[in-house]
């Protein structure tokens, strides 16, 4: 049997959340939960995911079959063993990254001197991008993105998620990734081989 974590991008991302065949996030849970159904899998997501899941996206009627079908669970984080390397190369990272976004920074600074007051909004704006560029695109940034990979790694299961920090970082560690937007097809698959199975 196979087990998924989900991240909330699967149901939140317009890219993801549509390969459900539907326009609206309530229409694509209710397809994915009739496919999680009959596919034979198990799915997972953390309380904090599933939470942070909440704050966007009012499930309504659906919130019980989705928490029949999805097991909302956080790691045993006090029991699971990560190598070192992961978080020596975490802080690597970040030390990096704080370093590319003090030079931004420097850069906006210097131009700022530069700029009419009209300009001022465009420029704060374009500092705000890049910063947010530099320090928080491809990397790990938040609690839930944490227990996303915590839960997948303990469970050896697939990570479901459109972030990319999340899956270079599941990579890093071996989780086992897939390309959500092939997420639907691969649970059809699951159903066709459960009924032929059977």
């Amino acid at each position: 049997m196979e087990n998924f974590v989900l991240d909330t991008s699967v149901f939140t991302n317009p890219d993801i959340y549509t390969t459900f065949g539907e326009r609206d996030q309530l229409g694509a849970i209710e397809n994915f939960v009739h496919l999680a159904i009959h596919s034979g899998a198990r799915f997972y997501m953390p309380t904090s995911a599933y939470e942070e899941m909440l704050r966007m996206l009012d499930l309504g009627p659906y919130a019980p079959e989705f928490e029949m079908v999805v097991r909302i669970r956080s790691p045993r984080k006090f029991n699971i063993m990560i190598p070192s390397e992961v978080l020596y190369e975490l802080i690597e990272e970040i030390r990096h990254r704080i370093n590319r976004g003090l030079r931004i920074a420097e850069e906006h600074t210097k131009e700022a001197g530069k700029v009419t007051e009209e300009d001022v909004g465009k420029l704060v704006s374009r500092l705000r991008e890049k910063y947010r560029e530099a320090l928080r695109q491809g990397i790990i940034d938040s609690r839930e993105d944490v227990d996303v990979l915590l839960l997948a790694y303990e469970l050896d299961a697939v990570l479901v998620t459109g972030d990319e920090g999340l899956r270079k970082w599941a990579d890093k560690v071996g989780i086992k990734i897939i390309d959500p937007r092939n997420f639907r097809g691969i649970l059809e698959s699951l159903i066709k081989h459960k009924t032929a199975a059977e």
